[in-house]
This record gives structure tokens, sequence and C-alpha cells, in this order.
């Protein structure tokens, strides 16, 4: 597979995951700034950014203002509809290793957004919302369901496993400091899209212990960071060539996530909250290293040489760049 084409579908995997988890966790936020009078706007608004790492305005925030921010604003990549946009840009490039469905998926879906958007002016942000939700449900049926199981579609499933892990470390480094009977809690699991799952996991009983358990360890729930950190594990050894290494894993990325797995797999019981903010912090920066050596290691490699016949007695040559 070309790097391009790796490099398009690992970032189109990035980015609908991005859009996806930012309109949960910011419908969630929302709700709870127009239904909670007792929330204090400016610091749940400023509290959501900085989840996110979006640059904090000036002035005093509210619902309206962190929506036209997080979910309308063209100014950074972290908003949903630069998310759309970018993902979008990525499948246009990368036609020939993508489904004619996806494609038409995701070309639909920037197409609406510029209606829902004048629409949630109109009549509130909750229906903008939850047109991305499930426009990126229905772009990772259609990606499950018409893409071969190759590497390209272990990149894309690379590039998602890797923003969720992303999303759900930034989601609970925000609530790591409240008091474990907090309803804040209660926040977290819906902005995860983990709350039904949850009440049936442990009976309705919700104890902070176990909520960040189930987000950080559970195996069973895909959303889980457990889950897609050993899932992105799985794409990065079923797309090296020699995986059956005398010394183990060859490269960082593998290193990394391995390394990562092991320390949230071997946790002892009952420690999940000790030193939550560290932990995260580092599975955070995990994340970001693990992305680097995957880009260096498959997107930025050295371009192999082939010489040509017209040109070998004048020293020129051809570059082709592929993985």
């Amino acid at each position: 597979m070309l790097a391009r084409n790796a490099e398009s579908l690992y970032w189109i995997g990035r980015y609908v995951e991005r859009a996806d988890d930012t309109a949960r966790i910011l419908d969630v936020a929302v709700h709870q700034l127009l239904e909670d009078s007792t929330a204090d706007p400016d610091k749940t608004s400023r509290l959501l950014l900085r989840a996110l790492g979006i640059e904090e305005p000036e002035g005093v925030l509210g619902a309206k203002s962190v929506t036209e921010l997080i979910a309308f604003d063209r100014d950074h990549g972290y908003s949903i509809v630069e998310s759309i946009s970018s993902a979008r840009e990525n499948a246009r490039g990368a036609r020939e290793v993508t489904s004619s469905e996806m494609w038409e998926c995701l070309n639909t879906t920037y197409n609406g957004l510029a209606e829902r958007e004048r629409t949630s002016r109109r009549l509130g942000p909750h229906e903008f919302f939850r047109y991305v939700k499930d426009r990126a449900a229905m772009f990772a049926g259609l990606a499950d369901s018409t893409l071969s199981r190759d590497d390209g579609y272990r990149f894309l499933l690379l590039g998602r496993s890797l923003e969720r892990i992303d999303m759900m470390v930034r989601l609970l480094l925000s609530r790591a400091g409240d008091r474990t009977s907090s309803p804040a809690w209660v926040t977290v699991l819906r902005s995860a899209g983990a709350h039904d799952t949850y009440l049936r996991t442990y009976r309705g009983a919700l104890d902070a212990h176990l909520v960040v358990e189930f987000i950080l360890l559970d195996r069973l729930f895909p959303r889980s960071v457990f889950h897609a950190v050993r899932e992105a594990e799985k794409c990065l050894q079923e797309l090296d060539q020699r995986p059956n290494s005398r010394i183990g894993a060859r490269y960082e990325a593998q290193r990394l996530l391995g390394s990562a797995r092991s320390e949230l797999e071997f946790m002892a019981p009952g420690q999940v909250l000790e030193d939550l903010q560290p932990r995260l912090a580092s599975l955070q920066e995990t994340c970001r290293a693990t992305s680097e050596a995957i880009a260096l290691q498959y997107f930025h490699t050295a371009p192999w040489v082939a010489w040509t016949d017209a040109g070998a007695r004048n020293g020129e040559f051809e570059v082709e760049g592929e993985l």
C-alpha cells in the first residue's frame, strides 16, 4: 500500500472518531449547562476546553459561545466541523482504497453540515450533535461491512483506536480531581456513551471507582481505554511483515502500546484511583508518542530508489515512495 493512502486512512479514522467523541462530550456538557441552574457556565466551559486541548478565549463563556467554538469554529482542527472536513479531504485523496459507500457517507455528511448548523442556531444544538453521531456510526458501519480486512482497514482501525484512547483519557482527566461522590461521574459516563452499559454491568451502582474502572479497564466495552489499546496493538501486529521476531516488538509504536496495555492489564485491584492523574497523563503522552512513531515508521519513510535505463549514464533516477 502506498504511504499516502495508508496515512489518509489512518487520519480518516482519527478525524471521524474525533468528531463523534467531541459531539458526545459537548452534547452532555451543553445539556448540563442548560438544565442545571447551579452550574457555573464559564467554569464548566473552560474545563471542557482544557479537556479537549482547545485554547481558552478571553471573556465570559457559556453554552452558546462554547458550542460555537467547539462545534462550528473553522480556525482550529479540533472543532467538529473541521474534523469532518479533514476526514472528507483525506477520503478524497484515497478514493482507490476506500469504498464508494464510505466516500458518499463522508461527502454527504460534509455537505449537510451547513444546513444543520443553521438549524442548530435556531432550534438548539442537540439535533446537530445527533446528526454527527448518527453519521459517524453510519461511516463506521460502512467501513466494517465494505472494506476487506487488509492493511487499509487496519490503518483505519488503528487511527480510530488511537483517537479513542486520547479522547477517553481527556474525558477522565477533566474529572480526575473530583470527589468520589460527585454527580459529575454520571456526566463522564454519558459523555463516553457508556451510561446504559455501565448500569447493566454494575446493576445501577454509581461509584467513582467503578466508573473509572469501567472506562479505563473494561475488557468488553468497545469504548474503554484498554479495549482501544488492545485493538491498536493488534492492528500494529498485523501490519508487521515479520511478526514472529525472536526479540519481541521490533518497532517503537508496538513497544509503547504493549507497555501501556501491560500496565493496564495487570493493575492491582482497587488501585485505579491511586495516582489517577499521573497515570492518565502518561497514557496521553504514550498516545502522542505512538502516533509519531507510526508516522515515522509508515508515512515518512525514506524512499526507495529505482534506476531507469534512460538516465543511468547521467546518474538520473526515479524515486517512488511505498510501504
